[in-house]
């Protein structure tokens, strides 16, 4: 049984190593750089609290590639500081972020366009997840599909009592991405993650916090969010970031792994009837009519 367990971690390990090289390999084909620039994503410093901010709130912050990469490279200059200590996250106007953009899922990408796009979520996600900082999302109207993934990445939600949350990738026959299926596993337990993946329904923040998906609830979100910075700034920050790095270095392979299994398995999803099905009943307005092909 010894060797068992000691096999399956060695494979594990080997695998996360290949999707280390694979991504590092994809984003670097897709022209990613830390000196990509976009107004697509804000960011401001404020002492020690550097807060960035998804901007795109007439498509409310819908993830293209371009927002996509700009959170990336942010985060990756934040996390070069000696200066920042906590970040927040937030979307601008009436959302966090709706999810993926539309016209990514509206386009015929075959597999050599689709999995660099992936692997620039991945980088996203690694890089939110295990980066040397405390992070909070700060949740404003919708939060769903890849836009809660984000939030789920980071260390602390907090969610206007307004605030609706959904994973809701089975509405157009799809799986979450983002590393959803890590992190919801992670808060809720596989049981209940799967649960709510398959009902793909949409929360309102006290039951979002009632399923241990969120840490808070405000009637002011500015102000609960300063509330929380002002009291982690006042504790020994360094001290909380290394449980952090050591809990995050510890479940790297295995979000790596679940990033490369929502990478292949969402490039086969979008090839169904009934991903085509949802995407035309989406656009169309309707309730779509799936067949499970």
């Amino acid at each position: 049984m010894k060797k068992i367990k000691l096999i399956r971690k060695i494979h594990l390990f080997i695998l996360s190593i290949q999707a280390i090289m694979d991504l590092n390999m994809n984003v670097e084909a897709v022209g990613m750089s830390i000196n990509f620039v976009t107004d697509k994503v804000n960011v401001k410093v404020n002492g020690r609290v550097a807060t960035v901010e998804m901007n795109r709130p007439e498509a409310l912050n819908a993830l293209d590639v371009d927002m996509l990469k700009g959170l990336v490279c942010s985060l990756k200059k934040i996390s070069d500081s000696d200066d920042i200590d906590i970040i927040v996250l937030k979307g601008s106007g009436r959302a966090f972020s709706s999810g993926g953009d539309i016209k990514t899922m509206l386009s015929n990408m075959n597999e050599s366009d689709f999995y660099p796009v992936m692997d620039i979520i991945s980088e996203l996600v690694v890089t939110l997840y295990s980066i040397p900082k405390l992070t909070i999302s700060a949740i404003n109207g919708a939060a769903a599909g890849l836009g809660l993934s984000l939030a789920l990445a980071t260390d602390h939600i907090i969610a206007d009592k307004n605030s609706k949350l959904a994973m809701n990738f089975i509405g157009i026959g799809l799986i979450p991405d983002g590393g959803a299926h890590f992190f919801l596993d992670k808060r809720v337990g596989e049981q209940k993650a799967m649960h709510i993946i398959w009902e793909g329904k949409m929360m309102d923040a006290k039951e979002a916090h009632e399923l241990n998906l969120i840490q808070e609830i405000a009637d002011d979100l500015q102000a609960t969010v300063d509330d929380r910075v002002s009291e982690w700034l006042s504790r020994p920050v360094q001290a909380m970031i290394k449980t952090k790095k050591i809990l995050s270095d510890m479940n790297r392979p295995q979000l790596l792994k679940i990033l490369e299994l929502e990478k292949h398995g969402q490039f086969n999803m979008r090839k169904t009837l009934d991903h085509k099905e949802g995407i035309r009943a989406f656009i169309e307005k309707r309730k779509p009519k799936f067949i499970g092909k």
